[in-house]
C-alpha cells in the first residue's frame, strides 16, 4: 500500500514548480532581419554575378516606302560602284614654246570661254611681226613705183601708135614701147602678189603673238595649276622635267556623268534609260536620281566587266570628278495601280529580318533602347539591300541588324550604331 501511495505522490503535478520564462521576442525580430538579409544579398550577388550580360547590337531605323511624286521608287536590280568622271575635261597649253610671263588662274575659279589664263614672254613674237610690217610696206612701195612706171610706158606706146599711123616714126619705135609697157604690167602684177604674201605673213606673225595668249577653251572650273611665271612651256614635252606641257586644267562641271564597270554576268540587267539612284560615299545619305545613257559596246578583257555611262539629273558644286560612288539599277517604272499597291508598309534593311521557327521575325529596341521585342512580320518584296514589310513594324522604330541566334524576346543589348 505504501509503495502504492508512493507511486501515485511521484504522477502528482506540482503546482507549486515554477514555469519556464518564454523566448524573448527581441530575438525572433533578430532572426527575421538576419534572414531578409540574407536575401538580400542573394538577390544583389544574382544581379551583379548571375544575370546574362547584355549584347552589343548594331541598329538601324525602320523607313516609310519611298516615294517620288506619289510614285514608288522601283527595286534594285542591280547595285554596282563606279566614279565620276567629266565628259569636257582639258589641260590647256600655248601652242607655241615660250616662258610664262603672267598666270591668272588659281585652282577652284570659274572661267569662261575665250577667257585669258596666262600670257607668254611676247617679245620674239612682236619682233617677228614689226619685221613682217616692214616687209609688207617694202612690198607696197615696190607695187607703187612699178605702177608709175607702167602709166608712163603707156602713155608713150600710145603717144608713139598714134605717130606710127602719121608715118613720122618707124614701127621698131612704137615695138620698143609696146614691149616695155607690157614688161611692166607684169612687173606690177609680180610686186602686187609680193604685196599679198607680204599682208599674209603679216597676218602669220600676229597669230605668233596671239598665240602667245592663252585662253580657255570652254566654260568650266580650273582644278589644276600647272604653271608659274618664269617656267618656259611648250605643246611638246621639249626639255625633260624642265618644261611645263601646260598651263592649268579645266573641268566643264555641266558635263560630269558617272562610269560603272559592270560585271559581265549581270550586263543583261541594263538597259538604256534605266533609271538609277546614286549615293556618293562622301553623302551617303543623298540619293540623286541619275539614268544610263549607254552601254559601252567593248568588254575589259583582264576584269570581265563592261563600262556603263550613267547621267546625273542633279547638278550639284558637292558633286566633283573622280568621286566615288555607288549605283543601283532600278526597275522601270510599274504601272501606277502596282505602285501604289507596292507602297504600303515600310522599308528595313535586308539584316534586320530573322528566321525564328520557320517564321520572319525582327527585333525591336524598347522605348529605353535596353531591351529587345520580338516581332512577327508578313514580309514583301525585295528592295536592293532592303526587304519591304508589310506588318509588323512601323516607320521610326529602331530594329537590331543581323540579331544572334541566342537573342530572345527580352533580351538585354546595348546599340552599338550602324
Amino acid at each position: 500500500m505504501n509503495s502504492s501511495a508512493d507511486l501515485l505522490k511521484e504522477l502528482r503535478i506540482d503546482r507549486s514548480a515554477r514555469q519556464a520564462p518564454p523566448p524573448p521576442r527581441g530575438l525572433w525580430i533578430g532572426i527575421a532581419v538576419a534572414v531578409a538579409v540574407v536575401l538580400l544579398l542573394a538577390v544583389g550577388g544574382w544581379w551583379l554575378f548571375g544575370r546574362p550580360d547584355p549584347v552589343a547590337v548594331r541598329t538601324a531605323t525602320v523607313e516609310a516606302m519611298a516615294s517620288d511624286g506619289g510614285n514608288v521608287q522601283a527595286a534594285s536590280v542591280l547595285d554596282a560602284t563606279g566614279y565620276i568622271v567629266a565628259r569636257r575635261m582639258a589641260t590647256v597649253s600655248a601652242k607655241i614654246t615660250g616662258k610664262v610671263r603672267e598666270v591668272l588662274i588659281e585652282e577652284g575659279q570659274h572661267v569662261e570661254a575665250g577667257e585669258v589664263l596666262a600670257t607668254l614672254d611676247p617679245v620674239d613674237a612682236d619682233a617677228q611681226r614689226d619685221l613682217a610690217v616692214a616687209q609688207l610696206g617694202a612690198a607696197r612701195s615696190a607695187a607703187v613705183g612699178v605702177q608709175a612706171q607702167l602709166r608712163e610706158a603707156e602713155a608713150n606706146a600710145e603717144r608713139l601708135g598714134a605717130l606710127v599711123q602719121q608715118q613720122l616714126v618707124s614701127r621698131s619705135q612704137y615695138d620698143q614701147a609696146v614691149a616695155a609697157r607690157d614688161a611692166l604690167r607684169a612687173q606690177l602684177v609680180t610686186a602686187q602678189r609680193n604685196a599679198q604674201v607680204a599682208s599674209d605673213q603679216l597676218q602669220i606673225a600676229e597669230n605668233g603673238l596671239d598665240n602667245t595668249v592663252v585662253r580657255a577653251p570652254f566654260a568650266g572650273v580650273v582644278i589644276a595649276k600647272a604653271a608659274q611665271p618664269g617656267e618656259i612651256v611648250s605643246p611638246l614635252s621639249a626639255g625633260g622635267g624642265f618644261t611645263r606641257t601646260g598651263i592649268g586644267t579645266i573641268v566643264d562641271m555641266d558635263s560630269l556623268e558617272i562610269e560603272v564597270d559592270v560585271g559581265e554576268s549581270y550586263i543583261n540587267r541594263v538597259q538604256p534609260k534605266m533609271p538609277v539612284v546614286a549615293t556618293l560615299n562622301a553623302y551617303p545619305d543623298w540619293k540623286i536620281p541619275a539614268e544610263v545613257i549607254a552601254i559601252i559596246p567593248t568588254a575589259d578583257r583582264g576584269k570581265a566587266t563592261v563600262k556603263v555611262r550613267v547621267a546625273l539629273k542633279e547638278k550639284d558644286p558637292r558633286i566633283v570628278p573622280d568621286m566615288g560612288v555607288n549605283v543601283s539599277f532600278l526597275e522601270q517604272a510599274a504601272p501606277r495601280a502596282e505602285q501604289q499597291a507596292s507602297a504600303r508598309g515600310v522599308r528595313v534593311p535586308v539584316a534586320a529580318v530573322a528566321s525564328r521557327g520557320g517564321r520572319d521575325v525582327a527585333f525591336v529596341l524598347d522605348e529605353d533602347g535596353e531591351r529587345v521585342q520580338q516581332r512577327e512580320l508578313e514580309a514583301g518584296r525585295s528592295l536592293g539591300d532592303g526587304r519591304q514589310v508589310l506588318s509588323g513594324l512601323a516607320a521610326g522604330e529602331t530594329v537590331v541588324l543581323d540579331p544572334p541566334k541566342d537573342l530572345e524576346d527580352g533580351s538585354r543589348v546595348i546599340p552599338a550604331g550602324n
